[in-house]
């Protein structure tokens, strides 16, 4: 990589999981009846299609220190048959006032830790979602599953119910870097339950790592990879470690930042990780993932079918997805809405009756087109813009610099991400963002986008 180039772009920026980003969602937020009424419009728009359901299930015993996540931290696990409950009556005052019976094309379960709960509590959640549900013939049900407490009875369990994806975070082999980051997680966990999802008939693995940790090193990494290639699992998620320790309820303050790699250190860990992944033929997917060529996820990326959401990656797209749980983010394309942060709160709102958002964001035409330049440049590389000429003109005059140093093309209004661009494909989105460009951030926001 080239050093001068990631120290010119290595600056705060979106993950662009959202557009508008959430901290430019509007400040008056967006009332319940819009919100429903948005939903409402986007649902009888792509019945065919279907929905997806995000279930936050928040819990975790211990505190990752690198993590970002919104999650409860206990070991107390009677707080699981409250919490199904709560979230039970939540999809039933979703169900209440949609016009028809949904139909689920995706189910994510994410967290905290989905396999805190026992697979019987599962099995009582999803059971209790399909009871006022139909399925699509071509569904998917996927989890997070944490390799030291998934059990064989949680995966057969899961399976059973439908669910062909399983994401383990393994996040990097080296005792050094887990002691760091709290996560004491032995190879021999997750070989175990890697191979106990082949053998119940998963048909996608994938394992999650993270480069930029505390101590982390070229000669750490490589052992990291290869330990994950004698696996071979069908996806890899290479995420970027998001440093952000000035968020409220953050863990990420048990290590000193001199124990981080730096700028260019960072990005080498990551062009080894790509080279090594290569080596194996697995194929890089828009940003920090990569699939072999038999998953869903590089025929979504080859077809064109390739979307980008709050879960990240996904090989289908739908234009709804409701978020059950605390803090979960629901999608209806035309609006955001974000659920209580607090346990207690968005309880006692659900047991009042009440779907409980307190945030979101109803998008403007310029929203939307925006939102799906930004989508394509992050799916796709590419996009053609369709806005105004004097917008257009503001983009290319921020895209100036990266056009300069032959990490984009524009020809006519196609702006596309070069091969040596794609490290700094958030760079280009940032040019797109007109709310960033109206109000600079005035504290710590994002984290740094290489």
């Amino acid at each position: 990589m080239n050093t001068e180039l990631i120290r010119k772009y290595n600056v705060p920026g979106p993950r662009y999981t959202s557009y508008p980003t959430v901290p430019y969602w509007s400040e008056a937020g967006i009332k319940m009846e819009d919100w429903e009424s948005t939903l409402i419009s986007a649902f009888l728009e792509s019945m065919e299609e279907g929905i997806s359901l995000y279930i936050h299930l928040p819990f975790c015993e211990s505190l990752c220190t690198f993590c970002g996540c919104h999650k409860k931290i206990t070991k107390r696990h009677e707080v699981e048959d409250p919490y199904i409950k709560t979230v039970l009556k939540e999809w039933r005052l979703y169900t209440d006032f949609l016009p028809f019976t949904p139909t689920i094309k995706e189910i994510h379960l994410g967290g905290g830790t989905p396999t805190f709960f026992s697979s019987g509590n599962l099995k009582r959640l999803i059971y209790g979602i399909l009871e006022r549900a139909e399925l699509k013939d071509d569904f998917e049900f996927s989890f997070e599953g944490h390799p030291n407490n998934t059990s064989k009875e949680h995966l057969q369990t899961l399976y059973d119910l439908g669910f062909r994806r399983v994401s383990y975070g393994v996040q990097d082999y080296d005792p050094k870097v887990q002691f760091a980051i709290n996560r004491i997680q032995p190879f021999e966990n997750v070989k175990r339950v890697h191979e106990w999802s082949k053998e119940i008939g998963y048909t996608s693995v994938n394992h999650d790592l993270v480069f930029g940790l505390p101590h982390q090193n070229l000669a750490g990494i490589e052992h990291t990879i290869n330990k994950t290639n004698e696996l071979r699992p069908d996806r890899i998620a290479f995420y970027s470690y998001a440093h952000v320790p000035w968020m409220k309820g953050n863990g990420q303050r048990g290590f000193n930042e001199a124990d981080l790699p730096k700028d260019h250190e960072k990005r080498a860990l990551y062009e080894l990780g790509k080279q090594m992944f290569y080596d194996r033929n697995y194929a890089e997917i828009g940003m920090d993932h990569f699939a072999l060529k038999s998953d869903s996820l590089y025929k979504a990326m080859q077809n064109g079918s390739l979307h980008r959401n709050f879960m990240g990656y996904t090989a289908g797209a739908t234009k709804v997805m409701i978020g059950l749980g605390m803090s979960a983010i629901s999608d209806s394309w035309y609006g955001f809405a974000q659920n209580e942060k607090d346990l207690k709160n968005y309880e006692q709102r659900v047991e009042a009756g009440e779907i409980p958002i307190f945030r979101g964001h109803l998008l403007t035409k310029t929203d939307l087109m925006i939102r799906r330049q930004i989508l394509n440049l992050m799916c796709r590389f590419e996009t053609d813009f369709d806005g105004s000429s004097g917008m257009f003109s503001q983009i290319k005059k921020r895209l100036q610099h990266l056009v300069e140093d032959d990490l984009v093309l524009i020809d006519g209004r196609r702006v596309r991400i070069t091969e040596e661009g794609i490290p700094f494909v958030r760079n280009a989105c940032m040019a797109f963002d007109v709310k960033l460009h109206q109000k600079k951030p005035d504290r710590p926001t994002f984290s740094q986008t290489v």
